[in-house]
Parts: structure tokens; sequence; C-alpha cells
């Protein structure tokens, strides 16, 4: 994982999970796993450092095969986006070049969050602004606590929602309100965010990473495989017409049907007791 000098392991945290510390938190344990963005006095704002640890944790969770993805910011921020105090690249012109930087390091990072095969959960604790909020929302069930907002904030410097905004806001909300939100830059409230459907849940703030922790749990004990599928089919469900989703869920559902976890799930219904998926994918 990148890190440098700031990352270290820690001894396991209470109940035996494995905790490694800097600019991005990892917790591991049954499994899940909990990645804190973790500059708080920065309003968790993103560095190239801050990137490749979180991509790393990322791509550690896929490798080894944990069941669920918890995401939230520590402090009283989610995310504040690009940390604008990081010098920016320049292209082969020498002049300032911010395609580059969305090449190098948020278009990976969102494109990793809607591909891994398990559920990625956002739990937004405070302000997700500008490519921070086009991260929560690239999650695949996003809580918010009550007091968090949600912020296009690129017009106030000139620029365009990224990081997916303009594609999650426009299909989400349709072309008036991600206009709107993109153009005036007005804060979006979490329990607006959830009237308009854009979020899962609007939480009360003491209850946010309780309410988040457990649909985690709940998440990594499910089926994981048949989790992935639905999340690859509702991903594809935005280009296809209605004859190819179907021919897609015909396929998934092929391949869905032949998993331990299926067979345990009809296994437990006809015995009247709750399943126990262990989140196989290989065939029964």
């Amino acid at each position: 994982m990148a890190g440098g000098a700031e990352k270290r392991r820690q001894e396991p945290a209470q109940g035996g999970n494995e905790v490694t510390e800097g600019p991005v938190r990892v917790e591991r344990g049954d499994g899940r796993m909990t990645v804190t963005l973790n500059r708080p006095d920065k309003l968790n704002s993103f560095t190239v450092e801050m990137h490749e640890a979180f991509r790393a944790a990322l791509e550690e969770a896929a490798r080894d095969g944990c069941r669920a993805v918890l995401v939230t910011g520590a402090g009283r921020a989610f995310c504040a986006g690009q940390d604008l105090s990081e010098p920016f690249p320049e292209g082969p012109d020498g002049r300032l070049d911010l395609g580059e930087t969305l090449e190098r390091n948020f278009n990976p990072t969102v494109r990793l969050i809607r591909a891994l095969d398990m559920p990625v959960i956002a739990a937004v604790n405070g302000v997700a602004a500008g490519a921070g909020a086009n991260i929560a929302l690239a999650c695949d069930i996003v809580l918010a606590a009550k007091s968090a907002s949600f912020i296009q904030a690129f017009v106030k410097i000139g620029l365009l929602p990224d990081s997916g905004g303009t594609w999650t806001l426009t299909r989400a909300l349709g072309e008036a309100r991600a206009k709107g939100l993109a153009m005036t830059g007005e804060p979006l409230s979490a329990e607006r965010a959830e009237q308009w459907g854009l979020i899962w849940r609007c939480v009360e703030d003491a209850e946010l990473m309780a309410e988040a922790d457990a649909l985690a749990d709940s998440l990594a004990k499910g089926p994981t495989a048949g989790l992935a599928l639905t999340k690859q089919a509702i991903h594809a469900a935005a280009a296809n017409d209605f004859s190819s989703q179907l021919d897609l869920e015909r396929d998934l559902q092929r391949e869905a049907g032949r998993t331990h976890d299926h067979a345990e799930g009809v296994r437990a219904f006809s015995e009247r007791r709750a399943p126990v998926f262990t989140g196989r994918r290989e065939p029964e």
C-alpha cells in the first residue's frame, strides 16, 4: 500500500481487526474493510499520496476476498475533494493540465469503486464537496448524516463537475437538477438528497456509523457473488435497451444459480432457517 513513512501497522483492534494508519486508515476483519479518509485537518482533501493509499486499500479488498467495503471520513468532513495546495501537473506545452490529474488519480479511483465485485458503502459524515461528493456517489449504497451536505463546488473555481459527477447527477436526478447543482454550487442537504433519490438514506448524526457498520456487516455475510452480479447488472442498465438487459439478466442469473450461496439459500428456505452464506464464488 502507498503511504510512505506515514503508514504504519498497529496491533489488531478490539475484536481482532487489523488496522493500518496513514492518510487513509484501513481496518480489516470479519470479511469486511473500513476505509477512513484520514486528513481531518484538511477536511480529508485528496493528495497524490492519499489517492495511492485509497486505491491500494480497495485493490487489497478485491485481492484478499473481502466481502464488503465501508468508506467514511475522519473528523467533521467526508471529503473536500482535491487539496488545492498540492502542485498540479503541466502538459507538454508547460500549461496547467487538470485532465492529467483526473487521468492519474480521480478517474482510476471511481472506476475501481464501481468495478469491485463487492458492495461499497459510503458513510458521509459531513460535507462532501467537489470530487469528494462524486466519490461518495460512486459507491453502491450511500448513507449520510443529517448534518452532511453534497456540494458540486467546481463552479466556484471555474470548473465543471468531474469524477463521474455529470454522469451520476444526470442519471439520478435528471438534467434540470443536475444543471442546477453544477451551475450554482449550492449545497444539497442529506435530507434533500434522500428525497431526490440521490442517496439511499439520511440518518441522525449520532446513528450514522452504527447504521453503516450494521449494513456493512450484513452485506459481508450476504451472497457475495449474487451481490456482485446485481451490481454489474444495474450498472449495465444505464446503457442497455430493455431486450439487451433481459439477455444480461439471463446470463448473470445462470452464473448466480450455480454458486454455493444459491444452493445454501434454497436449502435454508426449505429447512426454514436463516441461510449461512460463505461468499464462495465457485460452482456448487
